[in-house]
């Protein structure tokens, strides 16, 4: 039987109410369908600082570079926030992201009909949307050097941060987008800033190489990341993958998000490069959501963005196509019945708590 190894990283907040729902997809796959899943749990966050005194433990460190994918939750809360900058509950994630390469962020913003109501943009414009956002996530004027704050004298000061790009980060970053979209519509839409920054010249260089070498066959576009950002709320569906590098993806996934009504129905995945030899990727998998502390404990979170966020694990780590499929199915056809968790309530439906919406998930996938 196939072993995939899973670790869970629950976190804060409502990460492990939202995670205990994702358990129970888990329990029934390997149950009923042998799905061999062999599940680990570690702490992060301001969790793991009460615990150890870090946002994340070396043991768990290395659990999490020895898995086949990690499923996190959520991180932070008040608790924390007096708490050593360099043990912020954040500072977990961005090392995970850090010591497992982490080059690739893929945000989908997908809007489900049945709440295409409460997207802030006419629903016409935005039912049945489904954008794939892949951002550059190690690299740009995130991590660029010099990165400081300079005292001029006279009561002046200068900030600055550097935006470099390599060509070799480009490449990669294009040659996920691509492969992607070969599995969706084909379409990719490139955008930087190249009128205005050098690095923007030089990635519009790279992913127009890029294309032309590997993936002649993908239809690409570039685009100024301003006007993209423009396009996105004037009409949203006319994008299939759309690549950018970390500062844009930044801010265009956000932008992205809110098409879609609520940060709490959003996936995310962060992939590595692939291994050398067994040919698979270091995996993270997130809701775009936060803790939510003012929420945590109440049993009214919603958990799609989590369920989401598995259902990503099995289609990108372990080429679980049809029940990734069948799960996001599952949740579409809950949402179609009127179910709701308060986040995304809509006059006529019927209102649950984060049990009974991840358990009408499952169900609805069993039938699948």
């Amino acid at each position: 039987m196939t072993v995939r190894n899973l670790f869970l990283l629950p976190g804060d907040g409502i990460g492990p109410e939202a995670m205990a729902e994702v358990r129970k997809i888990i329990a029934y796959m390997n149950e009923e369908k042998g799905a061999g899943f062999v599940v680990d749990e570690g702490l992060v966050g301001g969790s793991a600082y009460d615990a150890h005194g870090a946002a994340i433990s070396e043991e768990d460190m290395q659990k999490a570079l020895s898995a086949d994918a990690v499923l996190f939750g959520a991180v932070g809360g008040p608790k924390w926030d007096a708490v050593p900058y360099e043990v912020r509950p954040e500072a977990g994630l961005l090392r995970l992201r850090k010591d497992l390469e982490l080059f690739a962020n893929l945000r989908p913003a997908i809007c489900y009909p049945a709440l295409a109501a409460a997207s802030s943009l006419k629903p016409e414009l935005v039912e049945g949307l489904d954008i794939l956002i892949v951002r550059e996530l190690t690299g740009g004027v995130y991590f660029g050097e010099p990165k400081e704050i300079i005292d001029l004298g006279n009561g002046q000061k200068r900030g600055i941060d550097t935006q470099v790009y390599d060509t070799y980060e480009i490449e990669r970053i294009a040659g996920v987008a691509f492969e992607l979209a070969r599995t969706r519509k084909n379409r990719v839409c490139s955008m930087e800033k190249r009128n205005v920054m050098k690095s923007g010249v030089l990635w519009n260089q790279v992913v127009t190489e890029t294309h032309k070498a590997k993936y002649a066959d993908v239809q690409l576009e570039h685009m100024l990341a301003d006007a993209g950002g423009m396009q996105l709320v004037r009409a949203p569906k006319q994008f299939d993958v759309i690549v950018t590098d970390n500062l844009f993806g930044d801010m265009l996934s956000d932008v992205a998000a809110m098409l879609t009504g609520s940060l709490g129905m959003l996936p995310s995945a962060s992939l590595g490069a692939p291994d050398a030899k067994t040919g698979k990727r270091k995996a993270l998998y997130e809701p775009v959501h936060g803790s939510a502390p003012d929420i945590a404990g109440k049993g009214i979170a919603n958990p799609i963005a989590m369920i989401a966020s598995f259902a990503m694990c099995l289609r990108y780590s372990f080429n679980l196509v049809q029940d990734a499929d069948n799960l996001e199915t599952a949740i579409a056809n809950v949402l179609d019945r009127g179910i709701r968790t308060g986040d995304i309530m809509a006059e006529g439906a019927v209102q649950v708590g984060t049990v009974e919406m991840g358990d009408a998930i499952l169900a609805e996938f069993k039938t699948l």
